[in-house]
């Protein structure tokens, strides 16, 4: 389990959730909604859950499950129904009971990100999928969050690599079924037309360009079946027949010259 210090993470999510509010969170949001819609658009199900900054910040909408719940830190007043306030690594859901969770950049705002994705994973049924979005350090966002000491927006998260964010699902369990970054912008706000929209159209979900400012992991929740083992034969459980050890011995039979039994020789 990672720990961080002193950090004031519930301060830092809140200033994330407001960053949203700008040109540059706006555009990104549009983009993570068009990779969700894309990606998960043909997913059915019972339950749906999404972990992460705020239930006003809805992803994979178009999605066919019976039941949509969304999480939050927070207490807001006026709350929707299916709204349910707790901290990301404690979950108060049963186990097995979501077909898709969905994690909004939560372990990069949690104190600990390990124990996100175990009680994500607990609550995932086997065979759900659990989608993971989050900062990626291998980019000229990372680049930015390393040489600024600027802790607001998505500055103040941790990023975190994605290889060893799949890593950590294979260790739960998971097989991940794609793993890619997205939106090659540069981390700074612009006003009026988007200068390298050209560049999100032509390499933003390209895997061989992994420079994206966050990362997408899909993966699956695996359940192997067991095979009963069968039982080994030992051989001190094997009984010696008594007998002298030529064929027949132990049925009173006698191989001799003659082809009489010892009881009948005179």
């Amino acid at each position: 389990m990672v720990r961080s210090g002193n950090i004031d993470y519930p301060a830092r999510h809140e200033n994330f959730e407001r960053w949203f509010q700008s040109p540059l969170g706006r555009a990104l949001l549009a983009d993570q909604r068009r990779f969700c819609d894309y990606e998960l658009g043909s997913l059915i199900g019972a339950r749906q859950l999404q972990i992460g900054v705020s239930h006003r910040l809805p992803l994979a909408t178009g999605t066919d499950f019976a039941q949509k719940i969304m999480t939050t830190p927070r207490w807001f007043p006026h709350m929707p129904e299916d709204v349910a306030v707790c901290d990301a690594d404690e979950l108060p859901f049963p186990s097995d009971s979501m077909d898709l969770v969905i994690l909004h950049h939560t372990p990069d705002f949690s104190p600990y990100p390990h124990q996100v994705l175990r009680e994500s994973a607990r609550v995932l049924r086997g065979e759900g999928t659990i989608v993971l979005l989050g900062f990626n350090p291998m980019s000229l966002w990372g680049l930015r969050k390393l040489m600024s000491r600027q802790q607001e927006g998505p500055w103040g998260g941790r990023f975190m690599l994605r290889r060893r964010m799949e890593d950590w699902l294979r260790l739960l369990g998971f097989s991940v079924d794609t793993s890619v970054t997205r939106f090659l912008r540069f981390p700074v706000q612009r006003s009026g037309r988007h200068t390298y929209r050209w560049i999100d159209t032509r390499l933003a979900g390209n895997r061989f360009l992994p420079l994206g400012a966050y990362y997408c992991i899909l993966a699956k929740k695996r359940v192997y079946g067991r095979i009963p083992r069968q039982p080994a034969w030992r051989k001190s459980k094997v009984i010696a027949m008594p007998g002298t050890g030529a064929v027949g011995a132990s049925r009173g039979c006698y191989r001799g010259t003659g082809g009489v039994s010892p009881e009948g020789q005179d």
